[in-house]
């Protein structure tokens, strides 16, 4: 990881005095003629300097406290995330203030305001994907922020953590269409979420590979909270002709999905073959034990932590990171190979 440039640099690379830059920083601190204001802000800009960091830690120390903000930890790939980000920020003496979405706009824009209040260094966060003004706020005040499992595009400027949500869904189908079959249904998350969206497009490219048609009404988008994913299987049982096998790439309503397949009557792998994004102990001791993509939790928390701290302690590179970490395709005994080619 690059060096953090320093005001220093910043004045040899724009020829002026540590003094002049210091002025540009603090707006009323003195005159500064315009194009020179434009000359250090490019050059600010260039080498990629952010002053809030360093700022900020001169009035309020170094970093000892990280806000978590998750959507809901009710979902077990929330809770296990959480307990992971708490057990990495301990080891390295931080403490860690977890608060809750529950998917809700109002509710992150007031937790949001909380954790400004808090003062914490850096903030975790899964983001609704709305609150775009009060994000910004949070860059404005110097608090860094790293999104982990989904992101915001408007704002690339954030460090984002997830797994590589294309290629988990896509090696999902592929693995259904080895093995015969032709229908494929999927049940992912919110369109406007960059995590549905990115796996639908994986299930798309597998399907596309594998020469087969894109049925429209084989994909589904389920919000991650209540019974819209079991609608959603609901809704794809009740089609004129049904899929042979179902991606459930919303974790969140994996137990809603089987609980509605249950109440069908549908025999799986016999009926339906099923892949999930889950990886409970629960998944193994069924019966039949589920064939599953395994996010790596641990993985996530750990750059997540890291970046957070590397930005509040002045040690990132200027420029935002993305990291994607790989998935695991665990198969079991949830698909049935079908004998007849596609």
């Amino acid at each position: 990881m690059q060096k953090q440039p320093t005001i220093r640099d910043v004045a040899q690379a724009a020829g002026v005095s540590v003094a002049v830059v210091s002025r540009v920083l603090n707006p009323g601190s003195g005159p500064v003629a315009a194009a020179t204001r434009a000359r250090v802000n490019g050059v600010m800009k260039d080498l990629g300097y952010h002053p809030r960091t360093a700022a900020r830690e001169l009035k309020y120390g170094p970093p000892t406290t990280l806000g978590l903000l998750l959507a809901d930890v009710s979902n077990p790939f929330f809770a296990r995330l959480a307990d992971q980000v708490v057990q990495e920020a301990h080891a390295r003496g931080i403490q860690v203030l977890l608060m809750t979405t529950q998917e809700d706009d109002q509710l992150e824009s007031e937790r949001l305001a909380t954790l400004i209040e808090r003062r914490v260094s850096g903030i975790i966060a899964t983001p609704t994907g709305n609150n775009l003004a009060i994000w910004k706020q949070l860059q404005d005040l110097g608090t860094d922020v790293v999104f982990v499992d989904r992101s915001i595009p408007s704002l690339p400027e954030v460090d984002v953590v997830s797994i590589d949500n294309f290629e988990s869904a896509r090696a999902a189908t592929a693995l259904l269409a080895a093995h015969g079959h032709r229908r494929i249904g999927i049940i992912s998350g919110p369109a406007a979420s960059t995590t549905g969206r990115d796996r639908i497009a994986g299930y798309r490219h597998a399907l596309e590979t594998a020469g087969l048609e894109q049925d429209e009404l084989l994909i589904r988008h389920a919000a991650f909270r209540g019974p819209a994913g079991g609608d959603a299987a609901s809704a794809l049982l009740g089609i004129e002709e049904p899929p042979t096998a179902l991606v459930v790439a919303n974790t969140a309503q994996v137990t809603e999905v089987l609980r509605r397949l249950s109440h069908a009557g549908i025999d799986i792998p016999r009926t339906l073959s099923v892949i999930v994004f889950e990886d409970s102990p629960w998944t193994e001791l069924m019966t039949p034990a589920l064939t599953i993509v395994r996010q790596p939790i641990d993985l996530l928390a750990r750059h997540s932590v890291q970046l957070a701290l590397s930005n509040t302690q002045g040690k990132a590179s200027g420029k935002p990171n993305v990291i994607r970490v790989a998935a695991e395709l665990v198969e079991r005994s949830s698909v049935a190979r079908l004998q007849f080619s596609k």
